[in-house]
């Protein structure tokens, strides 16, 4: 079992930024790709980025590249995403999870965090 709890979240004025943390514990994350979802009131869970095992690979979504970062730490069993030039649209809560797969589908994760609320206002 892998235990993921999620931090970081805040409120923050539209263009700021946050870094928003997903630390793991009961299982190393190494074997693990690791992905960030989020979902905004009424809307259903979407795909934010993902991490492969190594940190070699990363994806995100068309609506956050170019101003979100993800990244891991093995050695810390943490995984990051460093969020800049937030919009009102960016709000949500933010969900981390781990599975075998570098995957865009929420049904490819095993291990989900409990989420971290992010709200930009205008």
């Amino acid at each position: 079992q892998v235990q993921l709890v999620e931090s970081g979240g805040g409120l923050v004025q539209a263009g700021g930024s946050l870094r928003l943390s997903c630390a793991a514990s009961g299982r190393t994350l190494s074997p693990y790709a690791m992905g960030w979802f989020r979902q905004a009131p009424g809307k259903e869970r979407e795909f934010v980025a993902v991490i492969s095992w190594s940190g070699g690979k990363t994806y995100y979504a068309d609506s956050v590249k170019g101003r979100f970062t993800i990244s891991r730490d093995n050695a810390r069993n943490t995984v990051y995403l460093q969020m800049n030039s937030l919009k009102p649209e960016d709000t949500a809560i933010y969900y981390c999870a781990a599975g075998v797969a570098t995957s865009y589908y929420s049904g490819a994760y095993n291990y989900w965090g409990q989420g971290t609320q992010v709200t930009v206002s205008s």
